[in-house]
């Protein structure tokens, strides 16, 4: 009994092995005829269009050619040179079928329609399944590369240039004290040089973005970067203000892209478990970036001895070496960016699978070689492309000009930036960017209008204290005199000067009011901050003074000469510590950042995103109502300290919630919203 069940199975095993490999057998044999009977068709195809050409050029126009078929030519060549096991097709060529036959024959046989049938909108829902196949697979490659030494080195590259960044925003509240004298900026346009930078950071945001999205992460980064160190170099050497202004403008133009770029980079070749921290690790590189401008600043800018002149119509100050010093960090990070890859998840968005898998795989293999484990084998062959849309762009090549196709192409690139754009505002992302731009307006209000507003605050809070300590001279007559000291902190009213001499005299903070000079001589007269209101000059000359007309607020001159007078606002910073303290006190608010940045890492994915942006901001909100209060620099300078050190962490977090709401396509049209619009 044992044995004959035995053999029944036996039977029945190898009748499955037989039924198996004739089957295999069968599909191979089926294959083979398909790909055959499709090479035989094209060839064909191609031997009857060569046949007519051939017929129409050997036949005169106007006759025909009415022989009979030759039934050999005539007969099928399906089956020519195909054994008898492989003898599957027969019937006749009919020619090649109409695009209405073959559609209709493809959808008879139940066969899905190729593109050229579908309409945008079926292209763009298969584009949406595929990148939501193509986001899970892709968070499990990185896991697989996992996360070592190649993400540090990233780290620390768009470290720099977000360092440039946050420099970029420090040096206007640095610089515009002294290039309001050096530049004579009057109080009404002072406005402009700290809004300027802001807005070049406003619009260059939201041009980068898109442009990364068609270019890369890697190239865009260069190009701004590049855009920036230019111009911030060049904003140096220029005397003009307008001219200083359109540099400021295009250099936060170029560091517009630095923000959005840099987080979608890294956020690309990082797993979600190590996102929140990491990202939140990046963000100090802001932080350092502001210490440096604050200790560059306040070791450079109050030495008035770095500076020289070329005649009297160029003056290249200490300030001017500051915006110097503050693009190195721009260089370094567009030199260390070119030894970067592109991110692999922007090439997959594309569809170039084989650079993505190269770039995956070098992100592999440098972890694991790190680690001590280079025999670990990349194991991953095949990732999902997301089908490609294409976009016709109609361009007059052949009767254009060479403008007017340059003109097209430019156009076009800016629409689809355009429609980028607004695809965040459309269904099912259209919620979370309205309430993350109002976030990022809030706060971006908030601090980088402190940044700006601070330093003037200072400023003039020390001009209060020496308000205090102005002496008052008023209805006197001084004749026959000669001064060369350093006169301070005075208000003359009234006052009649008789034949004096005012050599090598410095005004600091000088006014004369109603008063006379007659007979009287100013040489090599500096001044800051002084001016004459409603005085008249009799037989008085002026040499090699730095009295601007602005200087003589309605004024009488009789009978006066000017010699050798110095063209220019004249900045010194002898003797004047007030500056030292300005920056100081920057530096010290940039520090209070660190606290906030430490713990913002290491708990963000604790405690959530949401929870801590929530909460920093409103501690930060009532840090900042109580700058209303501060009557003193210590009390401003203790709030400005602590507001720093509390909204850092909403910074932090709302980097990172912008970067995961959003696809990949659409995440840098949300973060670049952030530094312009304060």
């Amino acid at each position: 009994m044992e044995d004959s069940y035995k053999d029944r199975t036996s039977l029945m095993k190898g009748a499955k092995d037989i039924a198996r490999e004739v089957k295999k057998q069968t599909v191979k044999k089926v294959n083979q005829a398909v790909d055959r009977a499709q090479d035989e068709y094209t060839q064909r195809s191609y031997s009857r269009f060569q046949d007519e050409e051939d017929d129409d050029d050997y036949y005169p126009a106007g006759e025909t050619y009415n022989g009979e078929a030759n039934d050999d030519e005539g007969s099928s060549e399906a089956t020519e040179g195909h054994d008898e096991d492989d003898e599957i097709y027969e019937g006749e060529y009919q020619g090649i079928p109409s695009m209405n036959q073959a559609k209709d024959s493809i959808v008879s046989v139940g066969q899905p329609k190729g593109d050229e049938y579908k309409d945008r909108q079926e292209l763009e829902s298969e584009r949406r399944a595929d990148e939501e196949e193509l986001a899970q697979q892709y968070e499990l490659i990185i896991q697989e590369c996992g996360h070592g030494r190649f993400q540090w080195a990233l780290f620390f590259v768009l470290g720099m240039a977000l360092m440039a960044d946050g420099v970029e925003v420090f040096v206007v509240g640095f610089v515009l004290p002294s290039a309001e004298t050096d530049l004579c900026i009057p109080n009404s346009g002072s406005g402009w040089l700290g809004s300027i930078v802001y807005l070049g950071m406003m619009v260059g945001a939201f041009f980068w973005g898109g442009l990364a999205d068609k270019v890369g992460r890697k190239q865009s980064l260069l190009i701004c970067m590049s855009v920036n160190g230019f111009f911030a170099f060049l904003s140096s050497f220029v005397q003009g203000y307008g001219f200083f202004l359109f540099c400021r403008l295009l250099s936060g133009f170029g560091i517009g892209g630095a923000i959005p770029t840099v987080f979608s980079y890294f956020a690309e070749v990082l797993a979600r478990e190590k996102r929140g921290e990491h990202l939140s690790w990046l963000c100090m590189f802001w932080m350092i970036g502001g210490i440096y401008a604050s200790a560059m600043a306040w070791a450079i800018i109050p030495h008035y001895g770095w500076s020289f002149s070329m005649g009297s119509a160029y003056q290249f100050h200490s300030w001017r070496v500051f915006v110097i010093v503050c693009a190195l960090p721009c260089v370094s990070s567009v030199v260390a960016l070119t030894f970067m890859p592109e991110s692999p998840r922007f090439l997959l968005e594309v569809g170039k699978h084989d650079e993505a898998w190269m770039i995956l795989k070098l992100i592999h293999d440098t972890n694991m070689r790190a680690r001590g484990q280079p025999e670990k084998v990349f194991t991953v062959n095949k990732i999902k492309t997301p089908k490609q849309i294409d976009e016709l762009i109609e361009i007059e090549s052949d009767t254009g000009t060479w403008y007017r196709r340059c003109f097209v192409r430019i156009r076009t690139e800016l629409y689809g930036i355009w429609l980028t754009f607004m695809r965040c505002f459309n269904y099912p992302v259209r919620d979370n960017t309205i309430k993350l731009t109002i976030v990022w307006f809030t706060l971006s209000f908030g601090y980088y209008g402190l940044s700006v507003w601070f330093p003037d605050v200072i400023k003039h809070l020390q001009s209060d204290e020496y308000a205090l300590l102005t002496r008052n001279v008023q209805r006197d007559k001084y004749a026959n005199f000669s001064i060369n000291f350093t006169m301070e902190n005075q208000i003359h009213t009234g006052m009649e000067y008789d034949n004096g001499r005012f050599i090598g005299v410095k005004f600091k903070s000088v006014t004369f009011k109603d008063s006379v000079f007659k007979s009287c001589t100013f040489e090599d007269v500096t001044s800051l901050n002084t001016y004459f209101k409603n005085c008249t000059f009799i037989d008085t000359v002026f040499d090699n003074t730095d009295f601007e007309p602005y200087k003589f607020i309605d004024s009488e001159f009789k009978n006066c000469s000017f010699f050798h007078n110095k063209t220019g606002c004249q900045i010194t910073f002898d003797d004047d510590y007030s500056a030292y303290w300005i920056y100081f006190v920057n530096f010290l608010g940039t520090l209070a950042v660190l606290p906030g940045n430490i713990v913002s890492a290491l708990l963000m994915d604790r405690i959530g995103r949401l929870t801590m942006l929530g909460g920093s901001m409103v501690l930060s909100g009532i840090s900042c109502f109580f700058l209303w209060f501060g009557t003193s620099e210590s009390m401003m300078i203790g709030m400005l300290c602590l507001y720093n050190g509390l909204t850092i962490s909403a910074w932090n977090s709302l980097d990172v919630v912008t970067v995961e709401l959003y696809p990949t396509d659409r995440r840098h049209r949300v973060l670049p919203c952030c530094p312009g619009w304060s």
